[in-house]
């Protein structure tokens, strides 16, 4: 059962819609590229963001003002992207909680150690007392770029994006804000709901609904193996992917239509 508050699962016609409007807005590749790779391969909104165009295509030499590209069958998503990991290097791990428990066995060895570092006249630092903190690592996938649409998506986008500027480098961001710059996840997530909600209408959608709507189709809709969507979604534990597994609302109107309940006035 879905928790509440968790993105939508989007139904095929109103994908198909989100498709359509955003033909009418500014950057249709770009964000027609960012949508199929959302709902297409199911990636978080911070693997998107650090996406370089090495991850997805090969660049040929410059040549005249022009440059080729050829895009690759599989996109290798670097374990350094995913969630846990920090790939973005902004921030420092820092000790947050309040509150810290101890068996009875180590609290007594931490009261010794504190003693003797007090009759020692070492100084005492409570930081230096902490547990451990735990380091998240991110897990590494790799993930098919077969589908039709969204290498088509993907070609129009790079040809757009070389059009204007050849000289661009393989380690360069694959998408680009108005501004110029790399997406930040933040930027990006407000992004994916400027799309979805304002221009397409569609309440409760975020930059988490493509990975929704991709994991409830595969184990709900083709009736694949959890195990098949673990693996796209790059989770470590299968219960994990069970959770974004969510009948399409259409399923829940026509369980509740057909319910076969007789009213009698």
């Amino acid at each position: 059962m879905s928790k509440t508050g968790q993105a939508r699962v989007l139904t095929p016609d109103q994908f198909a819609h989100l498709l359509r409007v955003i033909q009418e807005h500014r950057y249709p590749e770009k964000n027609t590229a960012l949508v199929q790779i959302s709902f297409k391969l199911g990636l978080r909104v911070q693997e998107i963001a650090l996406l370089q165009i090495k991850d997805v295509a090969e660049l040929g030499p410059e040549s005249s003002g022009q440059r080729s590209f050829k895009l690759k069958e599989l996109l290798a998503l670097p374990a350094a992207y995913t969630k846990g990991a920090d790939a973005l290097k902004r921030s420092k791990p820092t000790y947050q909680r309040r509150r810290i428990s101890y068996s009875v066995h180590d609290f007594d060895q931490l009261v010794r150690r504190i003693e003797t570092m007090a009759k020692a006249g070492a100084e005492i630092k409570p930081e230096d007392f902490y547990p451990e903190l735990k380091k998240h690592r991110g897990k590494s996938r790799d993930l098919p770029m077969n589908d039709t649409a969204l290498r088509t998506a993907l070609e129009n986008y790079l040809s757009v994006r070389l059009a204007s500027n050849p000289s661009l480098k393989k380690s360069d961001a694959l998408f680009l804000t108005q501004k110029g710059g790399p997406y930040s996840p933040n930027t990006l997530q407000e992004h994916f709901a400027l799309m979805q909600r304002q221009w397409a209408g569609i309440e409760r959608a975020s930059s988490h609904s493509g990975r929704r709507t991709l994991m409830t189709n595969i184990i709900h809709d083709q009736k694949k193996s959890v195990k098949i969507a673990q693996k796209i979604a790059g989770h470590v534990s299968a219960s994990t992917t069970l959770i974004y597994e969510d009948p399409p609302e259409e399923s829940l109107k026509e369980a509740l239509q057909d319910a076969g309940y007789l009213y009698i006035s």
